[in-house]
């Protein structure tokens, strides 16, 4: 079974995305072939760059300075054109992994502003961090220099040597505000960000998407923070308000719906249009929770029915992809 090249793992947050994920690299590790066309796993994800965003906003908030990426630590993007920007970063983070590129700055909290910047220049949007008074951006990068070299050290070791064999897992969420209409506007939902992906990405990439309501992607929302470790993957929460604003629905069905081809999503890039082929795990009935336990502690009953589920929606896949 030939593994997939880049698997976008899509969902509203806490939907069981991180907890897919997990379970899959898991079905690698034995000595039975994994029931799924993966490979050994390549992870991108753009929320360290969002949980960067908040830090550099709460850094210049101590030094009484005004936010720049979020109107408040428990608010929505001053401004949704950062929906496009992380995408961006994603694009240049997957061009590193095929070029196999691993940056070295002697600072690494000035290299990360400038792609912050420059993510923010290719969207259409202005620099915020180089237009900061010298004084004040120098003692931002001082005092996030730390958690800068951490986000960088960690990127640079998630590159291997080769992506033969291997499959790109590109994890992000997207939506709109509670009660919206469709199709969303842009920036916001999946139509606007699967848009702004390279044509790297998109000429190999299936869309593996997790399935919950947005009341129980809200509840485990709220079962999964932890407020001793908010840049985590597993574990941060997000505000209620930007639950209700930025994921109180999402476009998926819509456009599943209107792609004109069954199982796909169309997507739309520059002059060029693409069909991605699309399974949908139905975790509306909560599959996932579990995989947070150890995995000794998981029961048979809730692996069958995890994977029945994940079966199907990779059965979905193939379907297209033949």
């Amino acid at each position: 079974m030939k593994p997939l090249e880049i698997i976008l793992l899509l969902a509203l947050p806490a939907s069981g995305k991180s907890e897919v994920r997990k379970y899959l690299e898991h079905t690698l590790k034995g000595d039975a072939p994994s029931p799924f066309p993966m490979g050994e796993s390549v992870q991108l994800d753009d929320y360290p760059y969002v949980h960067l965003m908040r830090r550099i906003d709460d850094e210049l908030a101590l030094l009484g300075r005004s936010r720049l990426f979020f109107e408040a630590p428990d608010r929505s993007f001053v401004d949704g054109k950062n929906w496009g920007a992380l995408i961006e970063l994603l694009n240049e983070d997957f061009s590193d992994l095929e070029t196999r590129t691993k940056p070295e700055p002697v600072k690494a909290a000035s290299w990360l502003f400038k792609r912050l910047d420059r993510a923010r220049l290719a969207v259409g949007a202005d620099t915020v961090l180089e237009a900061l008074p010298g004084d004040v951006k120098v003692s931002l990068e001082e005092k996030l220099e730390a958690e800068c070299r951490k986000l960088l050290k960690d990127k640079n070791q998630g590159i291997p040597e080769s992506l033969a064999g291997k499959t790109v897992v590109i994890e992000f969420a997207r939506g709109g505000a509670q009660g919206s209409t469709m199709p969303l506007a842009e920036p916001f939902g999946y139509r606007y960000s699967l848009s702004r992906l390279s044509e790297s990405i998109l000429s190999k990439a299936s869309i593996l998407y997790i399935w919950v309501t947005p009341e129980e992607s809200r509840r485990k929302n709220f079962e999964r923070a932890d407020p001793n470790d908010p840049g985590s993957i597993l574990h941060h929460g997000v505000p209620i308000a930007v639950m209700l604003n930025d994921y109180g629905c999402d476009d998926m069905e819509y456009l599943v719906e209107t792609s004109g081809k069954p199982n796909t999503v169309k997507v739309k890039h520059e002059t060029k249009e693409f069909f991605l082929p699309v399974g949908r795990f139905d975790n509306r009935k909560d599959k996932t929770s579990f995989l947070r336990r150890a995995p000794e502690t998981w029961t048979k009953e809730e692996i069958h029915q995890l994977e029945q589920g994940l079966l199907a929606a990779f059965s979905a896949l193939a379907s297209v992809r033949n």
